[in-house]
């Protein structure tokens, strides 16, 4: 399973917040909504973030095994 646990502390020790994000990077506010519900996020938008928050992919997602996860 893929966790954003790590993106809200991140954004927690940043000065970004919802607000800014969506305001001042034109992030969308779905994709903070898939985060917050940990839905899938392209690719694109983890760079983004990274980017914006100036740090590393694992800063924002873990992987977390789960029994749910798909059967390979």
């Amino acid at each position: 399973m893929i966790s954003y646990a790590p993106f809200w502390k991140t954004i927690k020790e940043s000065d970004e917040n919802w607000y800014t994000l969506t305001l001042n990077h034109h992030v969308l506010s779905s994709t903070l909504f898939r985060l917050k519900h940990d839905k899938d996020v392209s690719t694109k938008n983890l760079n983004d973030l990274c980017r914006i928050l100036n740090c590393r992919i694992e800063d924002i997602v873990e992987y977390i095994p789960s029994e749910e996860d798909q059967k390979l």
